[in-house]
């Protein structure tokens, strides 16, 4: 029982992180990501791995942030030196990690040939109308207000 209640637990962790506009930004740019891979690459085993665990390691690290900062504002309220710091390396990692995802997503999408192919799947109204309601789902499932995910 203790094993099925850590998920409940887990769970719960990514619906408070998932609280975090950043946290929520990530997981909509990996969802984008993982379907231009899925539609217009062909990646292998390796090269998905790479993908996925690129697209995961920074909602990962998002949600440690997010831990740290909840448990350092439980601790104090007042203003300390060190937590600020700690606070600021947790942000950091974050900040290292998609730097670095984005580096990866240069080199592994990087094509012009594929870029005239995507621009002509594209040039199809339904699908352009389809792309432009999905940005704008993704911008407003990021920017809405935290207190619509209470």
């Amino acid at each position: 029982m203790r094993f099925l209640k850590s998920f409940y637990y887990a769970v719960r962790g990514i619906v408070t992180a998932c609280r975090q506009r950043n946290f929520r930004f990530h997981l909509c740019a990996a969802a984008f990501v993982i379907f231009f891979a899925a539609r217009f690459y062909s990646f292998g085993k390796a090269e998905w791995g790479v993908l996925l665990l690129t697209c995961a390691v920074v909602p990962a690290l998002e949600s440690v942030n997010t831990g740290l900062e909840k448990l350092a504002d439980k601790v104090t309220e007042e203003h300390s030196h060190r937590i600020r710091l700690a606070k600021d390396c947790a942000a950091g990692a974050v900040l290292i990690a998609a730097v670095f995802a984005v580096a990866i997503g240069v080199i592994m999408f990087w094509d012009p040939d594929k870029f005239l192919l995507i621009r002509l799947y594209f040039s199809e109204p339904v699908r352009l109308s389809l792309l432009i309601l999905s940005v704008a789902l993704a911008w407003a499932f990021t920017f809405l207000p935290e207190q619509f995910f209470k």
